[in-house]
């Protein structure tokens, strides 16, 4: 069976989801705000002389985008072709103010337990009967994250972690484990589409915090990881520190790096754009100097690029949940069902398994997935 990959990025009409836009034209692609005065952006003939000294084949991010426009525009389909029942907005679009996560210092002040999720069970319900009569399971992922959402550069295919951990939701509530439309949405645009009802599921690092559950529902938690500084070799930033003053960093709209910064600057520019890999596409340009965001995903990326490092410490504890719309809380069980089978066998386990293939040579030393949280109601 064929699987559907659409990829939407707003407002700028490519066929794909940020890093090679980002790299052709990213002057005008994310805001930079910072004091007077700031350095700005490198100008475009220089910094693309300097992407092309230090990409490095696949060890260039960019290089991995660009090849993403290319495969993705020979699968994509228009969203109204491939729309659940009942038919939604045919792009995806920037919703009129952005809700930002909150920061670190605010995620138990505002509400208790936020990785307690409904408790699991496998009754069919509205949501679970909609998808069923679709025949698709719509997901919103990320087609540019490395070992989490990512095209494999042999085949053009969507793999990584999250897709896996898809790929498992579809098996169990339709039997067929390729009944999927993958949507790939920036990270600004996971919240909205699932508000307005545009995808079933985001599978695609997202993090649990109380700010977000007041707006989508969330599994119990299937991945830890922390923010961290992403930076070049040889940079004189030490971590998430006051070795940032004066410097311009950079993190996705939207993101819980975004929360953190604003809340905490250390005297640095912030740099917004609509994508994480938007953030190192802008590093290896020289425009920003350095990137915080999870570990987990900073981590693909630097063994991707090797003049980036992460430096210092993860200064957030957070986990990753799968996200769906808070009226479907028989979907929210049901994946927690999912989930609860998804963990079990220890070693042997699908979720082992799963970060065997995909993570353990980038992230070595997980021992096993979060023990799950549970609430009644």
């Amino acid at each position: 069976m064929r699987i559907r990959v659409e990829s939407h990025d707003e407002g700028h009409g490519e066929g794909h989801d940020g890093g090679a836009r980002g790299a052709a034209a990213s002057h005008g692609a994310a805001g930079v705000h910072g004091a007077a005065g700031a350095p700005g952006p490198v100008p475009r003939a220089s910094g693309v002389r300097r992407l092309a000294a230090r990409l490095r084949g696949w060890g260039g991010v960019s290089a991995m985008a660009a090849a993403c426009a290319v495969t993705a525009a020979a699968v994509l389909l228009p969203l109204a072709q491939a729309a659940p029942e009942g038919g939604h907005p045919a792009a995806v679009r920037e919703p009129a103010s952005m809700a930002a996560a909150p920061g670190p210092w605010s995620l138990t002040d505002t509400c208790q337990d936020p990785e307690a999720s409904l408790r699991p069970n496998g009754v069919d319900g509205p949501a679970i009967e909609r998808i069923r009569k679709a025949g698709k399971l719509v997901a919103g992922v990320d087609q540019n994250s490395f070992k989490w959402g990512y095209r494999n550069p042999v085949d053009g295919r969507l793999d990584g972690f999250d897709i896996a951990l898809v790929k498992a939701i579809a098996k169990d509530i339709l039997g067929d484990e390729n009944a999927v439309i993958y949507r790939a949405i920036p990270t600004s645009q996971r919240v909205p589409a699932l508000q307005d009802g545009r995808v079933d599921v985001v599978v695609r690092t997202m993090t649990i915090n109380c700010k977000r559950l007041e707006d989508v529902a969330f599994s119990t938690a299937y991945f830890e990881a922390g923010q961290q500084v992403l930076a070049p070799k040889g940079s004189p930033i030490t971590g998430y520190d006051a070795s940032l003053k004066g410097r311009r960093i950079c993190t996705a709209a939207g993101s819980t790096a975004e929360a953190a910064l604003r809340a905490q600057p250390y005297g640095s520019v912030s740099v917004s754009v609509p994508n994480q890999l938007d953030c190192l596409v802008r590093l290896q340009l020289g425009e920003v100097d350095g990137i915080i965001t999870d570990n987990a995903l900073a981590a693909g990326q630097a063994a991707q690029d090797p003049s980036v490092r992460l430096v210092g410490s993860p200064f957030t504890r957070e986990f990753y949940g799968v996200a769906m719309n808070k009226d479907a809380s028989d979907l929210v069980r049901r994946v927690n069902k999912v989930l609860e089978n998804y963990r079990a066998g220890g070693d042997g386990s699908p979720w082992m398994q799963a970060y065997v293939t995909h993570l353990k040579p980038v992230l070595p030393g997980v021992a096993g997935p979060p023990a799950p949280k549970c609430r009644d109601g």
